[in-house]
């Protein structure tokens, strides 16, 4: 029987498509500007959400997109105000996520197997709300990185030069910032939030192997994206695997041959 008579696999792939090409624009930019760990500590935030929203007893995708967008402004200016001790206020910033959406799960009366698949994704728990506010907001981030993509480009490449010539590279940065926090929170019911930020980081490392322009690495990385989590969610699937760990090794896979490919080319 094909995977496409079931209901949540058709849902499952959908999301998986749109994630797939949503994380990598916004890692693209994270990655330029060396903060390819911003969204594993956004996904700890937003895990925090996540308890809330089961507390709550309402949707744990919005509350997540609320309290990832809080936190990834925190973030951004702790990152951007503390230069010595910014490692270490973002570290308890990250842990307190964690264990703050530990304890709210638990207050709120949730199972551990509903922790694991919000940690590492769960192709069951894609509903059609779901899937609406995933698309939608996937969607949302992909036009923003499409409008602003020449002043983004500017700062990725020199900060300053950028705030010289008179962009709003504040404004920029916690753009960018939001952006990854929207993204770590759709994608948390396919990838999970533990390992979203290999989605949104290793497709960008895999294309950068081979790609000669900033645009060519971002297009690229998107396609690549889409590919691997959509071919992992079929592979999940298959291996009944948890579906981010199979994202995740899939793409893995996809930048060890590309690195051996390019080696073996030079020689």
């Amino acid at each position: 029987m094909t995977i496409l008579a079931f209901d949540f696999m058709r849902r499952g792939l959908i999301a998986a498509f749109v994630v797939g090409l949503a994380a990598p624009s916004i890692g693209t930019f994270l990655v330029q500007r060396r903060l390819s760990l911003t969204g594993d500590g956004i996904g700890h935030v937003a895990f925090t959400g996540v308890g809330l929203g089961v507390l709550l007893r309402t949707s744990p995708v919005l509350t997540a997109v609320v309290v990832s967008v809080v936190g990834a402004v925190v973030i951004e200016i702790v990152r951007e105000r503390a230069a010595a001790s910014g490692d270490v206020a973002l570290a308890l910033l990250f842990y307190g996520g964690l264990a703050g959406g530990s304890i709210l799960i638990k207050l709120a009366g949730g199972t551990s197997s509903a922790l694991g698949g919000y940690l590492f994704g769960s192709l069951s728990s894609v509903s059609d709300g779901d899937l609406a506010v995933i698309v939608t907001l996937s969607a949302v981030v992909l036009l923003t990185m499409a409008l602003f993509l020449r002043e983004l480009f500017a700062v990725c490449q020199d900060e300053d030069v950028a705030r010289v010539s008179g962009m709003p590279v504040r404004f920029l940065n916690l753009l960018v910032a939001v952006g990854a926090a929207v993204t770590v929170t759709v994608a948390m019911r396919t990838v999970g939030l533990l390992l979203v930020s290999a989605l949104m980081v290793v497709p960008v490392a895999t294309v950068q192997l081979v790609a000669r322009s900033f645009k060519g690495t971002l297009y690229g990385a998107c396609l690549l994206g889409s590919v691997m989590s959509v071919g992992g969610l079929v592979v999940s699937y298959y291996a009944d695997v948890p579906p981010g760990g199979s994202i995740v090794m899939l793409s893995l896979a996809a930048f060890l041959v590309a690195a051996v490919s390019r080696k073996w080319v030079r020689a």
